[in-house]
């Protein structure tokens, strides 16, 4: 990698052994991917790593030594959400294992304060939400870790990051700069993947997502004929679906960008010069939507158990679902004569976006005689509390059920079965 003369000093130990480590893994990092220099970052790292479980001692170590050096990022960060809070109704059982599990948490994030956390309710896998601030625009060069937001960044803003890996993402910050290769470049945000959506109806964006992950894996995709299928959706209700089909993409294959029609801003601003000459093509219609769901394997010891818990909000709610959600529950209560849900649910969204809610007391009342639970913890890792995977989950998140043995249900299917 070609590297400045500031940056050779650095490299050399010149400003310090500890920010010379830090420089030498990004630029190995950046080795490893051909990157030929570092770029300068536009806008705040975001990062993935946001759990103080216990076991992760080098991180603890690493943490300490940047903070004894005295070294920040360049702006402050956001990080992903916290793996549980008090929102979460837990019994006390399970709260102590909680604190068992991840019991480095308080040291950890006062870590993360010391190296240049935003504030206290910095913690969301959606930092892009404008209640969260962490927002870059059209053309960025970022470096973020978290996979949905990553995807979200990339496709629907139009900004630049890789997947950046845990710590490193730290380290791009402390540098305020990031290795260029991959979707930092024109050549990389090329389309290797023509997707020809052909349903009937709009499909469920998690399912729509997750077929796309599984046949383009790490590759980018230019999507057709969606647009003429969200026509009817405000702006608002568009980048929510998209955030979703971003994370089942992401979480069911390693997409980071994706592109469609006459909807993102490159696929607005270059159209079909976006895909790659040898590019593949796949077609997805109603009886592909069918089969991957499908092909969702339960991984419940008996199959027509009750469910015991419902998680929405993976990635974490944007402001317009946690309402949209508020108005579905309380209307189907309503309509079956019900006064609360059947089945304990949670549902999750950033600190800020729970605050901006909250201040609307007609829904949050809404909400709470619903039955249902408003939490910004992690929904992912809430489920490795030893006692919550024991619970049958259900779940309308496409990477809740990937990583979890929590079943899959669209947002209808969700809704009859909390309100049956």
């Amino acid at each position: 990698m070609n590297l400045t003369a500031e940056e050779q000093e650095i490299f050399d130990g010149k400003h310090g052994e500890t920010l010379a480590k830090v420089m030498r893994t990004v630029v190995s990092y950046g080795d490893m991917f051909g990157a030929k220099r570092l770029v300068p970052l536009d806008k705040p790292v975001h990062l993935v790593t946001s759990f103080g479980v216990t076991m992760l001692k080098p991180l603890y170590d690493i943490m300490e030594e940047l903070t004894e050096s005295e070294l920040k990022v360049k702006m402050p960060f956001t990080v992903d959400p916290r793996p549980f809070d008090n929102n979460l109704d837990n019994n006390f059982i399970e709260s102590l294992l909680f604190r068992l599990v991840y019991g480095k948490q308080k040291k950890y994030e006062q870590q993360l304060f010391a190296v240049g956390l935003k504030d206290k309710k910095a913690f969301s896998c959606t930092c892009y939400m404008p209640e969260v601030g962490n927002v870059p625009e059209k053309g960025d060069i970022i470096a973020w870790a978290e996979s949905s937001a990553v995807a979200y960044a990339n496709s629907v803003i139009g900004a630049r990051s890789n997947r950046t890996s845990a710590i490193i993402d730290l380290f791009c910050g402390i540098l305020g700069k990031t290795p260029e290769f991959g979707l930092l470049t024109d050549e990389g945000r090329k389309a290797d993947w023509i997707v020809i959506v052909e349903t009937d109806t709009l499909p469920p964006a998690q399912i729509l997502g997750s077929a796309i992950g599984i046949k383009v894996q790490e590759d980018v995709p230019y999507i057709k004929g969606l647009g003429k299928l969200l026509k009817n959706l405000s702006k608002a209700q568009i980048n929510d679906y998209l955030k979703d089909l971003g994370a089942a993409a992401a979480s069911n294959g390693a997409v980071g960008l994706f592109h469609v029609e006459g909807i993102t801003p490159e696929a607005k601003e270059s159209g079909q010069n976006l895909i790659k000459k040898e590019a593949s093509e796949y077609v997805i219609n109603d009886n592909e939507i069918r089969q991957i769901k499908n092909s969702y394997p339960i991984l419940w010891k008996n199959k027509n158990s009750e469910p015991d818990l419902c998680f929405i909000g993976c990635p974490h709610l944007s402001l317009q679902q946690l309402e949209e959600w508020t108005n579905s529950l309380h209307n189907s209560l309503k309509q079956k004569g019900m006064k609360r849900l059947k089945i304990k649910t949670i549902l999750t969204a950033a600190p800020d976006v729970i605050d901006k809610f909250k201040q609307n007391e007609k829904m949050y009342t809404r909400l709470k005689e619903t039955g249902a639970f408003l939490s910004a913890a992690c929904a992912l890792m809430a489920l490795t509390n030893p006692l919550y995977k024991k619970k049958k989950v259900i779940t309308n998140s496409n990477k809740l059920r990937t990583y979890t043995t929590a079943r899959y249900y669209n947002d209808s299917e969700i809704l009859n079965l909390l309100t049956e």
